[in-house]
């Protein structure tokens, strides 16, 4: 696009970026010298937007008195240092009198402009990062010192929310609710060991789907299922009309325990690893291919037909 038919907001910032380089002569050499430029920049637009931000919470602007409906009124500036991928940036952030105004903008405890740092946090922590080596991280990449006592104070916020999560109710019927347990190796007292994540994925009568629970256990157990098939019942879990799960010992016997009535169904993947166990891999990767037709289908007639097919190679 040529600069003649840039719009007009472009062509006011053009402007006024060549008014400043030659009132304060400067020069740009480097990418430096833009990252200071671009940093002022934000200081003074962050600084603009947060006494409109004050004008907006006041009910009157600056000066303009004959408006003015309330007893408080600007008490002056607060400076802060806010952290941002150009630098370090003093900003000028208003006050009024009574301590009323909260800034949205810039919130009072913010301190860096790029990134929520708490989010930054708990995402290092999500993936099984320690707390000195969180502290490490952010010192090397923002230059931030950060204790572990308030990393480990921003990663608390997180308990409640998921012990939130895993108690909320849930719907009184599931059509069907698929049951296994994923093995991982995570960080535990400073070793590294392997850890069962139970996961219980329901489908309701509607046909919503719905993690209804994670849970961590330190191997897969028929007793831990039990505790979580209680656990579901607890939670408005009345009736499953089909479970699907694995091969595991005891594990029917768990769900019967708490849904008597609902039907067991064998994941199709451990049916055919237990009948074809003696069977070389060769012909197993046949019939795989085979019996992906028929799953994969494109519509009920089609898989028919290829279960059809499946049954007469087979």
């Amino acid at each position: 696009m040529s600069r003649k038919n840039e719009g007009t907001q472009k062509a006011a910032m053009r402007e006024m970026m060549k008014n400043y380089l030659k009132d304060t002569n400067t020069n740009v050499r480097d990418g430096a010298d833009v990252k200071n430029i671009m940093r002022d920049m934000m200081s003074v637009l962050l600084e603009g937007a947060l006494d409109g931000e004050l004008d907006e919470s006041l009910g009157y602007s600056k000066y303009d008195y004959k408006n003015k409906e309330t007893g408080n009124s600007r008490n002056g500036h607060s400076n802060k240092t806010m952290h941002t991928s150009y630098g370090d940036m003093n900003l000028a952030v208003p006050r009024d009198r009574n301590g009323e105004y909260e800034p949205q903008i810039v919130k009072k405890y913010q301190n860096t402009v790029t990134q929520d740092m708490e989010e930054k946090i708990i995402s290092m922590y999500a993936k099984g990062m320690t707390t000195s080596d969180i502290e490490s991280h952010m010192q090397d990449l923002y230059g931030l010192e950060i204790s572990d006592s308030t990393i480990s104070r921003i990663t608390d916020k997180i308990l409640p929310l998921v012990k939130q999560w895993q108690e909320r109710p849930l719907a009184e019927v599931y059509a069907v609710v698929f049951m296994d347990a994923i093995h991982y190796h995570v960080r535990c007292d400073g070793h590294i060991v392997k850890r069962a994540v139970y996961i219980a994925l329901g489908i309701d009568m509607d046909g919503h789907k719905d993690v209804l629970g994670m849970y961590v256990g330190e191997n897969e157990s028929a007793k831990y299922w039990l505790s979580i098939m209680n656990g579901l019942k607890n939670r408005g879990v009345e009736d499953i009309l089909i479970a699907c799960v694995d091969g595991l010992s005891g594990f029917p016997q768990a769900i019967e325990a708490v849904y008597p009535q609902t039907e067991i169904q064998q994941c199709i993947i451990h049916q055919i690893r237990s009948s074809t166990r003696y069977v070389s891999y060769k012909d197993i990767k046949a019939l795989m291919a085979d019996l992906k037709l028929v799953y994969a289908a494109p519509t009920e007639e089609t898989a028919l037909a290829e279960l059809d097919h499946f049954k007469e190679t087979w």
